[in-house]
């Protein structure tokens, strides 16, 4: 899989945010992270000089590198980062390289500032090429909570994307008892493919809250001809499914007519198998009359697959859905 098909671990929604920079004169650490596509906007100046939409330090006189702390909105395994230097054509960074380390609970800046902390090199320093999108692929198989991005001599970055596999802390989620949600992306769930996604992305179905507005849910283009659309995801873990809510905000004309819900437990599979004809899937939920801009949850229509590892829900004929919980118990 394209390292960049996975979940943006850093991405504000799930929480990343940049909480130090040593200089971000000319534009904030905070851009860094922005879920938007960046911008360029001709002509508009603030009192320190170009607006950029990025972050961006001052020109360094001096020996030394410019870097900010991150921390990842989700803990995980870091597969790949994408530096983004868009719009940066005359100061871009000439190089940049990454470190980790995981941290238990929160710390605070002055704690992740502390020498003590041990650093992991994730990424060597490295050349970037100016208004572009430099992606580089990392090899590590420790789980990480923070990051230090540091650019070399100085410079701008427009965004940092940090893509892996959500490794959530599973004694804390067990530990209180009761049903979870076995498909949310901070539990480890991932949705592995799908059939379409032209207006929605896949991911968004299992983000955490309700979604912001109809960009934020999974929505595939006009389908015009037979078939229906369909997802699969990977539970966190292996369960067995008790309670769910397929939520359709935002999506008003454009609500699939119906749904159904399949199940299999195939742990053992490779994951490029899992749409063989081959493959046997439980249903969980029947094919089920939706509706617009509504929360629908079910429980009692549902049939027992027993222990399962990965879902495939289909939606009837096409459109969009925001959000999927499945909710259940861990196996």
């Amino acid at each position: 899989m394209d390292f960049t098909e996975l979940v943006d671990l850093a991405a504000e929604k799930l929480g990343g945010a940049v909480l130090f920079a040593n200089d971000d004169f000319f534009a904030p650490k905070e851009n860094l992270l922005k879920a938007a596509t960046p911008i360029f906007i001709e002509g508009k100046y603030t009192d320190l000089g170009k607006w950029m939409d990025g972050w961006e330090s001052r020109r360094r006189r001096t020996p030394g590198f410019d870097w900010c702390l991150i921390r990842l909105g989700l803990p995980g395994l870091i597969r790949g980062v994408v530096v983004d230097t868009s719009f940066f054509r005359g100061n871009f960074p000439e190089h940049c390289s990454l470190e980790a380390c995981t941290l238990d609970g929160l710390p605070t800046t002055e704690e992740l500032l502390d020498e003590s902390i041990q650093w992991t090199q994730i990424l060597p320093q490295l050349p970037l090429s100016g208004d572009t999108q430099n992606p580089f692929a990392i090899e590590s198989e420790q789980r990480f909570t923070h990051l230090r991005f540091k650019i070399y001599p100085d410079g701008g970055v427009a965004r940092l994307r940090v893509y892996g596999e959500v490794v959530p802390n599973w004694d804390r989620i067990e530990r209180p008892g009761g049903d979870i949600d076995l498909a949310a992306v901070e539990n480890g769930g991932i949705v592995l493919a799908c059939s379409d996604m032209f207006f929605g992305h896949r991911h968004n179905l299992i983000m955490p809250g309700r979604a912001a507005n109809m960009s934020d849910g999974w929505e595939t283009k006009r389908r015009r001809g037979p078939g229906h659309d369909w997802t699969i995801i990977r539970l966190g873990r292996p369960g067995q499914i008790r309670r769910l809510e397929v939520d359709t905000a935002w999506f008003k004309g454009n609500f699939p007519e119906s749904c159904a819900l399949e199940a299999t437990n195939a742990s053992d599979l490779p994951e490029a198998n899992l749409t063989d004809l081959s493959v046997v899937w439980q249903s969980v939920l029947p094919r089920t009359k939706l509706q617009a801009h509504t929360r629908h949850f079910f429980e009692s229509e549902l049939l027992d697959a027993g222990t399962v590892s990965h879902l495939r829900f289909n939606i009837f004929p096409d459109g969009g859905v925001s959000r999927l919980r499945v909710y259940g118990k861990l196996a």
